[in-house]
């Protein structure tokens, strides 16, 4: 359970970005005071929580409906995880925790980012929704596996909130090139997660 534990962690963890977000979030609320700040990133952290519980307990149930197995979902979401892993690793402008021009222009314009651009796409994004499915198909229907899952969802979001409440403290102490090494060193751990999970699929498929 413990593997579970810090496996499920640093996945959620990579693929939610909750540092990444932080930075992020200080840079669209600069003129925001703290209690609005505040009252939007536990809107933003709530919102998004249910999403990744929703797709992480029925996003199996649904796959099965569509005819999707096990093996067929490790690989995918093991593909996911690595091009992920790639931009992190790169800092490529085209990362998933950077907004796209018009992305960023809407987010400007919002009275309410809770929604968007935070909860989704930043926080619930395709890659932390392809991570919960792929981990809850993990815990091979043990209760305990899945438990132990959620919980290290609960910690992500947990870390996450706590850091966008100090977001504008956290940008002025973390520098451009910390934050850099901080993405690169989680993005080679998230691709040997990622390339185990594409043997682990290939491998249980039975073409090999």
């Amino acid at each position: 359970m413990i593997e579970t534990a810090l496996t499920s962690f640093a996945i959620f963890f990579a693929t939610i970005g909750p540092v990444e977000t932080a930075v992020l979030f200080a840079t669209l609320t600069p003129k925001m005071g703290r209690a609005e700040r505040a009252g939007i990133a536990l809107r933003a952290t709530a919102i998004a929580s249910v999403i990744l519980l929703v797709f992480t307990l029925l996003g199996q149930p649904l796959l099965d409906r569509l005819g999707v197995t096990i093996p067929a979902l490790r690989t995918a979401g093991g593909i996911i995880l690595f091009m992920i892993a790639i931009d992190m690793i790169f800092a490529r402008p085209t990362s998933a925790f950077k907004l796209t021009e018009p992305e960023d222009a809407e987010a400007q314009t919002k009275d309410d980012i809770a929604v968007f651009p935070l909860a989704t796409p930043l926080l619930a994004g395709p890659g932390a929704m392809s991570a919960g499915i792929l981990l809850a198909a993990n815990a091979g229907g043990s209760p305990l596996a899945l438990a132990v899952t959620l919980a290290a969802l609960a910690t992500v979001m947990a870390i996450t909130l706590a850091l966008l409440l100090i977001s504008h403290e956290l940008n002025n102490v973390i520098g451009i090139t910390a934050q850099r090494v901080l993405m690169r060193v989680f993005g080679i751990l998230l691709a040997g997660i990622a390339v185990q999970a594409v043997f682990n699929g290939i491998g249980g498929s039975g073409l090999l």
